[in-house]
């Protein structure tokens, strides 16, 4: 295979962790106790553009946040999994309910808890700052960090390899 990005075609469901994808991995926690978490704006306005394309979009993490959930729902996220501690499961129940082909599934993920999926996933990616184990499994690694831009980065090439960035 000479280019790998080309398996970005083939790809129609695209499952995403929070925490160090979406995020930057970092926490900020308030006096009272509260976690706030940073997302980037345009890879909220990707996954917007990828749900119109056609493209499944889930989020599975192991964080539990009311904002993140009222964030990815108002950009129409349609499948949203927090506090997940065993994400393998959780995973593995709903591509059985949908139906999916486990090899057009991308998985976005950048840590530990995200290998066992991504060892089972067609295409395995990660943002450039995941864990050395993490980024050893990727068929892409994006060079963008988590919640600074790696969504969009791997979205846009979806939807630009299978002709629907600008159609959308």
């Amino acid at each position: 295979m000479n280019n790998p990005l080309s398996l970005f075609r083939e790809i129609n469901t695209v499952v995403l962790d929070c925490d160090g994808v979406l995020t930057n991995s970092q926490l900020l926690v308030t006096e009272e106790g509260e976690l706030l978490r940073s997302m980037s704006v345009r890879d909220g306005y990707a996954i917007k553009k990828a749900i119109a394309a056609g493209i499944r979009i889930c989020v599975i993490t192991g964080g539990s946040s009311r904002g993140v959930e009222l964030r990815l729902k108002a950009l129409g996220v349609p499948h949203y999994f927090g506090g997940v501690q065993k994400k393998f499961g959780v995973f593995k129940e709903w591509v059985d309910f949908h139906e999916l082909d486990v090899e057009k599934i991308l998985y976005i993920g950048d840590d530990m808890p995200d290998f066992e999926i991504m060892k089972m996933v067609g295409f395995p990616a990660c943002p450039s700052d995941a864990a050395r184990e993490i980024t050893d499994i990727c068929k892409y690694v994006s060079p963008y960090k988590g919640g600074e831009g790696c969504v969009r980065d791997v979205l846009e090439k979806i939807l630009k390899i299978q002709g629907k960035w600008l159609a959308v």
